[in-house]
């Protein structure tokens, strides 16, 4: 078997002999190492063989010193095969350029579906789209892969709670999820307005009910605020859903320390980019050949897989963003650290309380500067809305 595939590579070719002496010509190629098989009589004066296509070249040689004429019948081999290929190059180069463009068409966006999103959500989501590069005709070789578009869609549309990008063929289908202010139900049971928290009234604006303290009073947590329950004396009373903003002072305090130093890593605008293509699982680089030479950096990998039709081949391309970064120390001074600790202990607080709050005054409480860092208690008043509503139950009797 071995040696069959050899004589496939090498060539190999048919060759009949006629004439009176055919023995003694057999005997003379033999003699003169020309390697020859198959060997079939037809007839007295004529028989065939098989011998390789580099000796074929020689025969004729020893065809001359005897009475024996040669022809050949048959070749087959691979410089046959390349031979006819050249013949036929016009074909096959044509049937290239076919294939290429075909699948250069399957790589190509031909469709971008946006569902559940609304008119104007919809525009903001093509909008965005367009800027990134994803639009219809372009390549998809040169816009972000799914994971990147998701990303940004999601963080520079304010309108959406969570979009899912999903590729099909030459299609990019979007699953949108907007984010929904509801409106706030109108409460049609009864109910009071009670204190969530311990406060000094600042300010009322009391819709329906009836008040139950004023400005400046002090309240206490579950306290009532605003009464559901209205009426005069001698009348039957009539429940309604209290509503209004009851905004009081209240008061946190915060615990907050900071390094003077602190260690940043961050980019230093040097990248190089390095393009490839993925073949099972061979990588063979097409572009940006040679080491980056960067001591710390961080690799953004975007693979795109190629597509035939309607199949994923196994090849990708596969495009790398190399960024140097560098490392920084930040010193602060004893009123910058002193400053930031203040604003981070503002976030802080921010982040516990409701989006209408307000941070009237700050007063730091305790403040020390040990092991490396500033050391914060800080006490804050706020002004937020501490009213919340109370379910209440029919009034038995009548008076």
């Amino acid at each position: 078997m071995k040696n069959q595939w050899i004589e496939f590579i090498f060539g190999k070719v048919t060759v009949k002999v006629s004439g009176k002496g055919i023995e003694r010509f057999l005997n003379v190629l033999t003699r003169n190492g020309l390697q020859i098989w198959n060997v079939k009589r037809h007839g007295t004066e004529t028989i065939t063989f098989k011998m390789r296509l580099k000796d074929a070249k020689n025969i004729r040689h020893f065809a001359r010193k005897s009475e024996c004429s040669i022809s050949f019948l048959q070749r087959s081999g691979v410089p046959f095969l390349i031979k006819r290929l050249f013949k036929n190059s016009g074909f096959l180069i044509g049937a290239g350029i076919f294939l290429f463009i075909l699948m250069l068409l399957s790589n190509v966006i031909w469709g971008i579906e946006i569902k559940g999103a609304k008119p104007a959500t919809e525009y903001k989501i093509r909008k965005e789209l367009d800027k990134m590069g994803v639009k219809i005709g372009k390549l998809q070789f040169f816009v972000d892969n799914v994971e990147g578009i998701q990303r940004r869609l999601t963080n520079n549309v304010g309108d959406l709670t969570w979009v899912g990008v999903e590729l099909n063929g030459t299609t990019y289908h979007l699953q949108v999820v907007e984010k929904n202010e509801p409106k706030k139900q109108e409460q049609l049971s009864p109910q009071n307005l009670i204190a969530k928290k311990k406060a000094i009234i600042v300010r009322m604006n009391v819709d329906y009910g009836q008040k139950a303290v004023d400005i400046n009073d002090h309240v206490e947590p579950g306290q009532l605020l605003v009464s559901g329950v209205i009426g005069q004396d001698g009348l039957k009373p009539e429940l309604v859903s209290a509503q209004g903003e009851i905004w009081g002072e209240t008061w946190y305090k915060s615990h907050v320390e900071l390094p003077f130093k602190t260690n940043f890593k961050v980019f230093n605008g040097k990248e190089k980019q390095k393009y490839s293509l993925s073949i099972g699982k061979v990588e063979i680089p097409i572009w940006g050949f040679g080491k980056h030479g960067f001591k710390e950096f961080e690799t953004e990998r975007n693979v795109h897989q190629i597509h035939f039709l309607k199949w994923d081949l196994p090849i990708s391309y596969i495009h790398k963003t190399i960024r140097e970064r560098e490392e920084f120390t930040r010193t602060y001074t004893n009123k910058e650290a002193e400053q930031n600790a203040l604003d981070l202990a503002k976030k802080q607080i921010k982040s516990q309380l409701d989006e209408d709050a307000i941070i009237k005054d700050e007063k730091i409480l305790h403040k020390a500067f040990k092991n490396g860092k500033v050391i914060l208690d800080i006490h804050f008043k706020i002004i937020e809305n501490i009213a919340v509503g109370q379910p209440i139950s029919d009034i038995q009797g009548d008076s």
